[in-house]
Formats: C-alpha cells, structure tokens, sequence
C-alpha cells in the first residue's frame, strides 16, 4: 500500500459527537456493554431512516491504535500489555471491541466447582498471538488448532506480555464447551523485580492493579488470572502478596460468578525465588489467598505423597494443579509422548492437573499437515485420565463438527471460499474423537475429516471395520446434559459407504420415567428416531426454512421424536451391515446432526436493526482504492450462527453503468465487522453494505429482514477557489 487516508465522517441528517470517556471509567462494575460502540461513534440509536453515510477521502495517517488495528490493513488483532504503566493507565474507552468475548459460558455437568479431578491446560506456544491474534481470522495452511475441549476444565492463555488478554477466538470457543478461561499475569527477570517493588509496596497501589485486572475480565469477557512473579521479592513486596492476591480473588468472584484466580509456584513466603514443585509450609500463604496453585514440573511421586498428607491440602486436592511439561524440560515425570504417565501418577493421588505447551504436538512434526493426527494420538494416550464434562445448554443442539480451520470454508456441503483459513470463532461444538478396538478384527474411530464438509471446513469422519459376530456398532459422538422439549425434529446430514446402514441413536437420562412414541424398539435407555417422509409437514417448514439447496452426494435425513421428561446424554451414530456375516470396512461422514425444538420450526425470524458505519480509512494502492471501516448492527447473539457481510456498488462516477450485485466479504460471529481492503469504484461513488443473518439452526432470514446501510464518497476538493 502506497499511503494511508482518512475520512471526513458523517451521518446523513445528524452529526453525532463522539464521548472522549466512558462515565464511571474507575468503577469496576460498570462492564462494557458487548453492543457498545468504542470507535469514532456509535449510530445505533439512530432512525431507520437514516440509512446514509457521507464520506470525504483525505490523506493523512490513520488514527486507529496499532495495537488494535493491523498498521497495514487495519484487520483487528489481540494484543497484551507491556508494563505496568500501560495496565494502570488501561480504559475501557480504549479497550479494543473486537477482543470482547461473545459467547456466554455454557453450563456444563458436571459443574466446574463439583468437579473433583481437574483438568488445566496451559497454551503456550511459540510467544503467543499468532495467527490466533487475528480476530476476523486468517489464511493459514496448517494452523494449530484445539478441539478436545471435553477432556478440560480451565484453558490459560499464557505468553511473557505482562499482561496478556486472551484472544476472543479462545474464549469463545472455550465458553461454547464450559471450559473457563484464564488470562496470565507475569513478572519475571530484574525488570519484573523492579515492577513488583512498585505495585506492591502498599494497599493502594497493588489495589489499583487488582482493579485494573478485574476491569479487564470484565470487558474481555474471559474468567480470571495465573499469577506468575518469578522473579525474588523484597521483605514488604512480598508481606502484600498475599493480601494483593486476596483482594483480586475477592474482587473477581464477587464482579464474575465462577471466575477464578491461580498461583504459580515460584516465589516463596521469605520472598525468595525458588520453585518447590509442591504445595508446602513455604508457599502456602499464597494457596490460602486465592483459589488455587499450579505447581512447577519437577515433583516426584514423594512430592504428591508428601502434598496429600500436607494439612493445607485437606479439603482442597481440586486446587492444587499439579504441573506436567508436555516438552519434558528438566527432571521431570512423563512429558512428550509419555505425557500419560505423568497424569496416571496424578491421578493416583486425586490432584488436579495442569498440562503445560501441549502445542509441543504441532512444533515437534516437520510436516504440519500430521498435525491432526499427532493430535489426536497425544490426547488418546492421556484419555485415561481425564474425565469428560457434559454441555448442558439448551436446545436447539447443533453441530457441523468444524474445527474452526480447513482448506476451504463450506456451507451446505458447497465451497464458499476456496482457500485455506483458521477462525476459532467458527468452531462448533466438538465430538469425542477416539479410536476404539471391537470384538474380533472390529475397529471404530472417529475424527475430522479436512477434506469434505456439509458447513465450515471439516465433517466427522467415523470409519471403522464392524466385525462377522456384531451386526450393528455405535459410535458415542457427544455426551451431553440437555433437557428435550415433548416434541423433537432431529436431522442428520452425511455420506455413508456402500453396505451400511446410519442412523442416529439418542439416549436420555431416566429412561424408565420417560415415554417416546415414533420410535423403533431399541433398549430402554435409546430411542432410534425413525426418519420421516418428505411430504411430512415437519420437513416442509424445515426445507422451506432452509430454503434452496443442492445437497451434493450429501444424505439428509429428518426425524421425529414425542417424548415427555426426558434428557439428553449420549448423541450415538449407528452403522448396521445391510447384509451378510463378513467383516465389513465403513466410512460415513456425518456433515451436521441437529436437533431442535419442533415448535422452533414455525418461529419467525427477527430482523437485522441499526447497522452503522465507522473508524473508515481509505488506502489506495497498485491505482485502486480500498475501503476499511466497522460495521455493527443489533441482532440476539444466542439466535445466530453467523452473518454473511455483501457489499455491492449502487452508483458510480459514469450513471450510465447499473448497479451491481451482492458480493460476498466475508463471515462474522457477532454483530461486529471490520471491512479491510474492499476495492472499490474510483470517487464519486455510492456504494452498499449488507448483513444477512444466518440462524444456529442454519436457516437464512428472507432478504426483507437483512441490515443495510449505505455509503455515499467523494475526494477532497484540492481547488481553494
């Protein structure tokens, strides 16, 4: 790019001033509002009527901060803190919007807070804010990517920024499996030293730092803090550590239900930089201030006997995170590929877990195309000793099994995109991936299959050999805690191999005090929904709702269910031989499984209210003009699955050449976009943004009902006369 232009920015109508400050900016409980506007202004408030902006390009720099905003394309990135001038001076008028987590924390059984054997891991890899920095997602060949979020309890997004703030495509796709998230404060070396003496010298300054820590949370949207100071601390920085630590857990648990605040172990109670690789009388002042302690890695199976006889532990096995180094640095039990042996001795001892750089997977293979099944190797060898947790979200249920990355970007089994990406904010809820031995020469495993996909960019691949003694296998792709309404429409899209037979198999909860009708005989504790026809009048609303679609080799199977108190436990694919008593090889890729409230089917969609246009930069370069700006507009988060962004030109400098059409920009997933580098007709010119929204359940709202807004350019005048 040659150079970058600013806009002369205004409303149609109105001339809206911009708020320098946010009122009450030092009180912590005034949590950013996920729709309010931080950039040059918000327009939601306004008329419907005013669906114009006026822009006049002038050259200049963009004030739009680098550390929120790609310096060359103003793409938005996540970032951390650098010192503790730069935390104590945070706002949350500055705060960056597209950081903002948007998808709640999903309830989960069990909860985290009954949960006895725990699960931690702590993403470090490569310094962090990679590719996953990239908040509207990036091209990316082979990505790393986490998806056997059931096996966890607590994600920590971990880096050496003083304050790092993880990036919302982690939250998100952490809060959509109940994993809480933890950001990392970190001191270390002499500067982190000198740092601490500062902070902590007194109740108000280390209260100020808490405050700050808390307000964070609450505008990112994540769920606490690791505190890691690894580096000695003097005789009255290290008397308020403690009461440092007190006061932020307080202060968190009372402004955020279920939030939490961990220690690492490193500093002792004398102030003294030493790792003791245990919860012991030198560091328990610390564990006792807060709600936990993730302990260094080079403990001995004496260092576990000697923490549970220890009198500080009674009581509190849970919150004590014993740590494994997946890197296996130092003296250390398991790590690498023996990672499982590290976590069987845990265990042994009823402690919890903290599996430090598991992305050791992704950096130890030269060819990052292996990396999915490393990944899956890595985290079979440890399923033993992990303990699987249950979403317990209400319906509707649904899942396209994306990973959040693939080689092209899918929907409805067609490519709508052709190139390799990686956004987490497009990973759905994920199966249980394992590979499991049958009865004779069987086999089953499930996984994700890159190369073909119903929607996103990859499908469930369940394959497998099903043995001459067994007629029928099912696989377990979900464990699940979600109450079903009396009346339940089930879909289920794949692509089976030639011989078999798929079906789904739902099992509830208290199956002997629930009744279902429309079912197959099948045990008690199962119900087989049989498929429905075409002309039922389920399945037209769902087709209408739907609307055009070319399925493409893809099976779309409808379903079902009248049931009455039940719940939800087990999502099962079934895979029956049609005939014969030969080992049978099968493959079936399953596209989407949906399961949804029948009642649903005839909701009305809502419209896409008040979108606005802001923070716009023009960069001109190779002789094109590129428009960048923001797009929000107002539309209930827990009914979308995604927008669709169009733009399309209405007029141009010669009348004479119609409008164009709708053109693709991209995807977003929440009422939030950043329009980057859309080359667009030379000044003057009227061009049009457009939102379409697209429902959880997958169906696309009628055009009437999309947002649009229109934006009107011309260039500066450069004659005084």
């Amino acid at each position: 790019m040659d150079g970058a232009l600013t806009a002369e920015h205004k409303e149609d109508g109105s001339l809206r001033r911009r708020k320098t400050e946010d009122e009450g900016e030092d009180q912590i409980g005034s949590k950013l509002s996920k729709t309010e506007s931080t950039g040059l202004e918000s327009c939601l408030d306004e008329s419907v009527e005013l669906r114009s902006v006026h822009e006049v390009i002038r050259y200049g720099a963009s004030s739009l901060p680098a550390k929120h905003y790609d310096p060359d394309t103003t793409e938005p990135i996540s970032s951390g803190l650098q010192s503790l001038e730069e935390l104590l001076s945070w706002k949350r008028s500055e705060a960056n919007p597209f950081n903002v987590a948007t998808v709640p924390l999903a309830n989960r059984e069990p909860s985290l807070a009954s949960t006895p054997h725990r699960t931690l891991v702590s993403h470090d890899m490569m310094g962090g804010y990679l590719d996953d920095r990239f908040l509207q997602g990036a091209e990316s060949e082979a990505p790393y990517v986490f998806y056997h979020w059931q096996y966890i309890d607590v994600f920590n997004y971990f880096s050496h920024n003083m304050v790092t703030i993880p990036p919302a495509v982690w939250t998100n796709a952490a809060h959509r499996h109940g994993v809480i998230v933890l950001g990392t404060f970190i001191t270390e070396w002499t500067d982190g030293g000198k740092m601490c003496e500062v902070f902590l010298k007194e109740e108000e300054s280390y209260r100020a730092v808490a405050d700050r820590l808390v307000q964070i949370v609450h505008c990112y949207g994540f769920d606490g803090w690791l505190i890691n100071i690894e580096n000695p601390l003097g005789e009255t920085a290290v008397k308020n550590t403690p009461l440092f630590l007190r006061y932020l857990t307080d202060q968190m648990h009372e402004r955020v239900p279920g939030s939490m605040v961990l220690w690492y172990d490193s500093v002792l109670e004398n102030g003294q930089l030493k790792w003791q690789n245990e919860l012991n009388p030198s560091n328990r002042v610390f564990f006792s201030a807060c709600d936990g302690i993730f302990t260094n890695y080079n403990w001995t199976e004496q260092s576990l006997e000697r923490m549970k006889a220890y009198s500080a532990a009674q009581g509190r096995l849970a919150d004590i995170f014993v740590g494994v180094d997946v890197f296996a640095r130092g003296e250390v039990v398991g790590g690498k590929l023996e990672t499982n042996k590290a976590l069987e001795m845990i265990r042994k001892h009823d402690f919890s877990t903290a599996i430090f750089a598991p992305g050791w997977v992704y950096e130890s293979i030269p060819d990052k195309t292996d990396f999915r099944k490393e990944q899956d190797r890595f985290w079979s060898l440890l399923s033993d000793f992990l303990y699987v947790h249950r979403p317990s979200s209400p319906l509707p249920f649904v899942s396209s099994f994306c990973q959040g990355a693939g080689t092209s970007l899918y929907w409805r089994g067609q490519r709508e995109v052709d190139r390799s990406w990686f956004n987490l904010d497009a990973q759905e809820l994920q199966p249980l991936y394992y590979k499991e031995t049958l009865e004779g020469e069987g086999w089953l495993r499930t996984q994700g299959c890159p190369e073909d996909a119903w929607s996103g960019g990859s499908s469930l691949l369940v394959e497998g050999v099903l043995p001459s003694m067994l007629s029928k296998v099912c696989a377990r792709i979900f464990s699940l805690q979600v109450p079903l309404s009396s009346r339940v429409f089930v879909s289920l899209i794949y692509k089976p191999s030639p011989g078999v037979t798929v079906s789904l198999e739902l099992k509830t909860a208290d199956a002997t005090l629930c009744t279902h009708r429309g079912v197959q005989d099948i045990p008690s504790d199962s119900v087989e929904p049989a498929a429905l026809t075409e002309d039922h009048q389920l399945v037209r609303q769902f087709s209408q709702s739907c609307g055009q679609w070319n399925p493409d080799g893809w099976t779309v199977r409808c379903s079902q269910l009248e049931l009455q108190g039940c719940t939800l436990r087990d999502v099962c694919v079934s895979v029956q031989r049609d005939g014969g008593d030969k080992d049978t090889p099968f493959k079936c890729r399953v596209g989407e499984i949906m399961i949804l409230d029948a009642e649903s089917l005839s909701v009305p969609p809502l419209p896409v209210q008040s979108v606005c246009i802001y923070d716009v930069v023009w960069l001109r370069g190779a002789n094109k003009l590129h428009l960048n700006a923001t797009l929000r507009w107002r539309y209930p988060a827990q009914l979308v699955r995604h927008f669709l962004v169009y733009w399309r030109r209405l007029r141009g400098p010669d009348p004479r050449i119609p409008s164009g059409k709708l053109a693709l920009i991209g995807r977003a997933y929440c009422p939030l976009f950043r329009v980057t580098e859309l080359t667009v007709p030379e000044p003057p010119g009227l061009l049009e943004l457009v939102v379409e929204p697209v429902s959880r359940e997958g169906f696309r709202v009628p055009e009437s009902q999309w947002g649009r807004r229109s934006l009107s350019y011309t260039e500066e005048r450069t004659d005084q006369s």
